[in-house]
C-alpha cells in the first residue's frame, strides 16, 4: 500500500461525521421488531460503535476508489470487529467469467443434443445423440436440464441395453439431472446411440437455451470427451 493511499485512508476515518440520528432510529427500529428494548439515546455523543461504523465505510469507499478489493476491518474498542465488505461487481475485474463452448467431436466421439419434435405445451424430452467410430471400454453421459418453472423427471430411455448402465436421476445446482454410465467390463459398439431424458413443465413453450449435456468416454485406452446445448448440429 503506497503512502499517498494510507494518507487518504487516514483523513477519511478522521474527517467521516456519520448521521447519529438516522443511525440510532435504524437500530431502535430493529431492536423494537425483535422485542429488545432499545438502548437510550444520549445527545451530543455518539455511540462508540456508530462512529466506528461510519469511519469504516469511509475507508472502504477509499479502497474502492483505489481498486483494492480487500474488505476494510477495524476494532471499535470492545473486542468486536466491524467489516465493510467491497462492492459488489456486476461484472468480475478480469473480465466476465466464461464458460467452455460445446465441443461435439473428440477423436472417434461425436454428439448432438436435441429437443424432441414430439415435445408438447406440458411435456418435453430431451435427446443426446453419440455417434462412436469405435467401439468404447467406458462412457459416462450426463444430461443436464435447467429447473425452470415445474419441471419434475417422468422418465428415460436409452439405445442400448438397459442392463449395461447404471441409470441415476438426482437434482443438483439447480439442474434436473440423468446420468448414465457404463458398467464395469461392457462395452458400447461402433455405431449411433441416443440417451433421452422426459420431464414435465409449465405449460407453453420451454426455454431449453440453458440445458447441457456430456459424454465421457475411452476407446483404445485413449479418452474423449464431447459436451454441447440443445441446438440441432448435423453431420
Amino acid at each position: 500500500m503506497s503512502d499517498e493511499l494510507r494518507r487518504r485512508l487516514r483523513q477519511a476515518a478522521a474527517a467521516h461525521r456519520p448521521d447519529r440520528e438516522r443511525m440510532l432510529a435504524r437500530v431502535e427500529r430493529g431492536m423494537t421488531a425483535a422485542g429488545r428494548t432499545p438502548v437510550p439515546r444520549h445527545p451530543g455523543r455518539a455511540a462508540p460503535w456508530l462512529r466506528v461504523a461510519g469511519a469504516t465505510a469511509a475507508v472502504a469507499a477509499v479502497l474502492a476508489a483505489a481498486g483494492y478489493g480487500a474488505s476494510a476491518v477495524l476494532d471499535d474498542g470492545q473486542g468486536r470487529q466491524v467489516s465493510a465488505a467491497p462492492p459488489v461487481h456486476s461484472t468480475p475485474p478480469n473480465g466476465p467469467r466464461t464458460e467452455d463452448g460445446p465441443r461435439t467431436e473428440d477423436g472417434p466421439l461425436w454428439s448432438d443434443g436435441s429437443v424432441d419434435p414430439h415435445s408438447n405445451d406440458f411435456w418435453a424430452q430431451s435427446n443426446v445423440t453419440l455417434k462412436a467410430a469405435d467401439s468404447l471400454t467406458s462412457l459416462v453421459v450426463e444430461l443436464r436440464i435447467a429447473r425452470t418453472e415445474g419441471v419434475r423427471p417422468t422418465g428415460a430411455w436409452r439405445t442400448l441395453p438397459p442392463d449395461e448402465f447404471v441409470f441415476t436421476t438426482e437434482y443438483e445446482d439447480g439442474f434436473l439431472v440423468y446420468r448414465w454410465r457404463l458398467k464395469r467390463g461392457r462395452t458400447v459398439p461402433a455405431g449411433t446411440h441416443v440417451f433421452a431424458g422426459q420431464y414435465d413443465h409449465a405449460r407453453g413453450g420451454r426455454d431449453a437455451g440453458a440445458d447441457t449435456y456430456t459424454a465421457s468416454a475411452r476407446s483404445g485406452g485413449e479418452p474423449a470427451v464431447v459436451r454441447g446445448d440443445f441446438a440441432r448440429r448435423s453431420r
